[in-house]
């Protein structure tokens, strides 16, 4: 019963890990302390083993540190179950993106919208100007409308209501991107990196639908493709099911998305 008990917190622990970018510091540490372990133990090194002994105590408080965002978002997807009428909410605010979308993108009107979830976006961007008004069609298309004042930049959603506009994303970082990527797609990018948001994207050059969620980034979709996906985001997740459900939903890759590459 123990072996599977911890067999089982062994492979959640490295589906939950698995794709975020702490993943790759603890792949290394781990191999790194697996080795100096060996080592102590076939050279007799006393010393060493003392300081390791000793470093073990700290792994716990290293695991938070790193994990802090997956931590966060874990936990408040658990005590994130939503009601119906909350339920009912979340499908009026994805047709609004869809109608939104379907305005924008035949016209090649850029945009670049964050959905908040459980992380605060306030804290990870900069500048904007605050609306604090409810989210339809026809204020989105007012703000992305070209020459306006405060149509470049991003826009802040949550709960419904447009909080921020001209906003500005962090950029990824990331050097495997296709060179057609432009800054709004490197932004929507980096944004879903550091919080659990959802971003949609239309291409002002081309009027092609994107959207990035928790590092990822799907290009060239079509209407039905986004409402499906928002909808499993912000609805079929938020409702009650088993732990083995939770944690497919949790690992990265079990999003539909596919790897950034040139557009549709």
């Amino acid at each position: 019963m123990e072996i599977l008990i911890l067999a089982s917190l062994i492979y959640f622990a490295f589906v939950l890990v698995r794709g975020t970018r702490g993943f790759a510091v603890v792949t290394g540490f781990l191999g790194l302390l697996i080795t100096l372990t060996l080592l102590t133990k076939l050279l007799q090194l006393t010393v060493l083993s003392a300081l390791l002994n000793e470093l073990f105590p700290f792994l716990a408080v290293a695991v938070v540190i790193l994990f802090q965002p997956e931590l966060r978002r874990i936990l408040g997807e658990l005590g994130n179950l939503r009601t119906p009428n909350a339920i009912r909410e979340q499908r009026e605010n994805i047709e609004v993106i869809i109608q939104t979308v379907d305005r924008l993108a035949p016209v090649r009107i850029g945009a670049l919208i964050a959905i908040e979830q459980t992380n605060h976006l306030v804290d990870c961007v900069e500048s904007g100007v605050p609306v604090d008004c409810e989210a339809t069609p026809e204020m989105f298309e007012t703000i992305f409308f070209p020459n306006n004042a405060i149509h470049d930049g991003g826009v802040l959603v949550k709960d419904g209501r447009i909080i921020k506009a001209a906003c500005i994303f962090p950029l990824t970082q990331r050097q495997d991107l296709h060179k057609s990527l432009g800054t709004r797609h490197r932004a929507a990018l980096g944004l879903s990196e550091e919080t659990d948001a959802v971003i949609v994207v239309i291409s002002e050059e081309t009027g092609a639908i994107s959207y990035a969620y928790k590092g990822d980034l799907k290009r060239g979709v079509s209407l039905d493709e986004l409402r499906s996906f928002l909808t499993l985001v912000f609805v079929r997740t938020q409702q009650p099911r088993g732990i083995w459900r939770w944690m497919r939903q949790l690992q990265p890759g079990r999003n539909g998305l596919t790897a950034v590459g040139p557009p549709k």
